[in-house]
């Protein structure tokens, strides 16, 4: 049997960032968190923890970690179903889940929101891009994610979210600078654009469809989507956005798209780990009516 004393400890760690954090989450000593480490690996056999700033969870330090937010999600159906243990009091299980950004700017958020401010629940909501989000749910360390891959990992389920329409678009300062001649290989190789961070290939996807090869992009990297628009309407760059972020701006023309009738639909996938839970159950209801609502059929 595992030591659930210590797995609490390993999960307090990297949620908390550091042993002292942790100790202080648990009520306990920092040397009593460092001796259920210890003793953990030991039953494991190998490190667990990355003792880094912050602490970082090892792969298998990660596994177990999934496993005891999966434990906690069932110990809360159980307090809601069993008089007795509600009656001690209903603890707060912890949720991880992974999404992308520009999901979490536009529909996403008000949508776990509403989930969260009813149920016994604590979201750890992680950002990262739509093609990378996946990993997080492979590796261990969520639950849940909103992801562009439609093939679940082993263990887990997807389901179809809708498409996301992203729009290439610009100030109109920005167009008469760098697109008077046309949007073409020879001005984007020119014009700086706008990338999330390195893994963002929403640009360099929309620039091969249109021509019909590489471009090589001069980029600013801006890993927030309002910093995006901001950055567009500033003249700093063209990117691809949200058209449900923009579309207040293309309204009032202080942006325009580079092309019309050029979008890149993105179809988004909910992907969750097989684990029997009401909690997680009820969020992804939540997440498949908001994207029902705000994303276009996939």
């Amino acid at each position: 049997m595992l030591d659930y004393a210590a797995l609490a400890a390993l999960a307090a760690v990297i949620r908390e960032g550091s042993f002292e954090r942790a100790a202080r989450a648990l009520h306990v000593t920092p040397s009593a968190i460092s001796q259920r480490i210890r003793l953990l690996e030991e039953r494991v056999g190998c490190a667990l923890v990355i003792r880094d700033q912050p602490c970082r969870a090892t792969s298998t330090g990660r596994r177990l970690c999934q496993h005891v937010d999966r434990v906690q999600l069932l110990e809360q159906d159980l307090q809601g179903t069993v008089p007795a243990l509600a009656a001690q009091g209903m603890a707060r299980a912890s949720l991880p889940i992974a999404v992308n950004a520009d999901s979490l700017a536009t529909w996403l958020a008000p949508a776990i929101a509403a989930f969260a401010a009813d149920q016994p629940v604590l979201l750890e909501v992680a950002v990262d891009d739509q093609d990378h989000t996946a990993e997080w749910l492979r590796s261990g360390a969520v639950l849940a994610a909103v992801s562009a891959t439609a093939r679940p990992a082993a263990g887990c389920n997807s389901r179809p979210l809708g498409a996301m329409r992203y729009l290439a678009a610009a100030s109109p300062a920005f167009l008469r600078r760098h697109f008077a001649h046309g949007v073409g290989a020879a001005s984007l190789a020119a014009a700086p654009s706008l990338v999330f961070n390195a893994k963002d290939e929403l640009q360099a996807r929309w620039v091969r469809r249109l021509c019909h090869r590489h471009v090589e992009l001069p980029r600013h990297v801006l890993p927030a989507s309002h910093a995006f628009v901001t950055a567009a309407l500033a003249g700093m760059g063209w990117g691809l956005h949200p058209q449900a972020l923009i579309q207040p701006c293309l309204d009032n023309g202080s942006l325009v798209e580079l092309l019309p009738a050029t979008p890149l639909d993105v179809p988004l996938h909910w992907h969750t780990a097989r684990a029997a839970s009401s909690l997680l159950d009820g969020l992804s209801g939540a997440i498949l009516a908001a994207a029902h609502a705000a994303l276009l059929p996939a």
